[in-house]
């Protein structure tokens, strides 16, 4: 039987929590955060980061998104499609085309599988891969005994779940985990929080290329979890996609009508194709896009461990009552700007 919160002293293995005022002086989430030691933070590889460039608001304001490419074992057919079609240029000057309130933002060539297409589709590069929906999981660990099923499962950050036997982290994702009988297979999976990106597809058997892409921007929409391919996460400038103008066509697509609506995107680059250093220490420099870094808390490390118990249980002083308990969608992963 399946439960929507962790039980944190069985869990987080961190102790039971105390009364409230027991703990007024108790560090929030966010202190811990910061006071994390140096060594606790984990480089974000150049290749595993999309700089992807919106069109400028109506004020004029820059807008900047970037993505957090998915690790193996997980989506790397889609992943390995993602970075061949930013590298041929492919994103550039596709849109925005459909933003579903409480839900997802979706962009792509607005002539491909889209309700108010009204030309041809832009044609796709060559080489790209084909997936299958058993891609969607990660099915490649056969656990022999329990003590492998506990060393898995990382019971320091485990987490009860609604959607899978258990939820967890690995190596900074978040991630759903089913466990058959006697805990001797063990399938996992990225899960759909908030930011979350996931690539758009038809009607199975089609798993979608890596052409059509959304990120979630709602409630976390769990119920898509082993049921579309997730491929990463925004990690800076979630706020120039959950701010725009929602579609008033079926799934939040624009109509025709709504065609102004729709977002440009002027370029999407992997990262580690842009130059590096700081645009702004040179005057011929200026407006030069270079590649960024960023760095993630690892979900290994007592920090996180502690962050992760915190958000479960937050003790500082606002709170009266400790809520007993996180969905591991409550509970994400800290991500900061690096060193370059």
């Amino acid at each position: 039987m399946t439960r929507s919160l962790l039980p944190v002293a069985a869990l987080l293995a961190l102790g039971s929590p105390v009364m409230a005022q027991e703990e007024t002086a108790a560090p929030s989430p966010n202190q811990i955060v910061e006071e994390a030691a140096r060594e606790e933070w984990v480089a974000i590889a150049p290749e595993d980061l999309l700089v992807m460039t919106l069109a400028p608001a109506a004020d004029g304001t820059e807008r900047e998104v970037v993505i957090q490419l998915m690790l193996a074992p997980f989506s790397q057919g889609w992943v390995e499609n993602i970075r061949t079609l930013a590298r041929a240029g492919w994103y550039d000057g596709i849109t925005v085309n459909r933003v579903q309130d409480n839900y997802v933002v979706q962009w792509g060539d607005p002539n491909y599988d889209n309700p108010e297409a009204e030309g041809a589709a832009k044609p796709l590069p060559e080489g790209l891969r084909t997936m299958s929906e058993g891609d969607y999981v990660d099915s490649a660990r056969v656990v022999e005994s329990d003590k492998d099923t506990i060393v898995l499962r990382h019971p320091k950050h485990d987490l009860v779940d609604s959607y899978a036997d258990s939820a967890s982290f690995s190596e900074g994702w978040p991630i759903g985990i089913e466990i058959a009988e006697k805990g001797k297979v063990l399938r996992r999976w990225p899960v759909h929080c908030y930011g979350m990106v996931g690539v758009g597809r038809g009607y199975s058997p089609d798993t979608g290329s890596g052409a059509e892409l959304y990120t979630v921007i709602g409630h976390a929409p769990r119920h898509l979890d082993r049921n579309i391919a997730l491929v990463g996460r925004v990690v800076e400038g979630m706020e120039h996609l959950s701010s725009l103008p929602r579609g008033s066509g079926a799934l939040g697509f624009y109509t025709a009508e709504e065609a102004d609506k729709r977002t440009p995107i002027l370029s999407v680059r992997v990262a580690s194709d842009l130059p590096e250093g700081d645009p702004a220490s040179s005057s011929e420099a200026v407006g030069q896009q270079t590649r960024p870094a960023f760095e993630f808390l690892s979900t290994e490390s007592e920090a996180f461990a502690r962050y992760a118990d915190a958000r479960a249980n937050r003790r500082d002083p606002f709170f009266i009552h400790p809520a007993g308990g996180a969905d591991i969608c409550n509970i994400p992963v800290p991500v900061r700007r690096g060193a370059d």
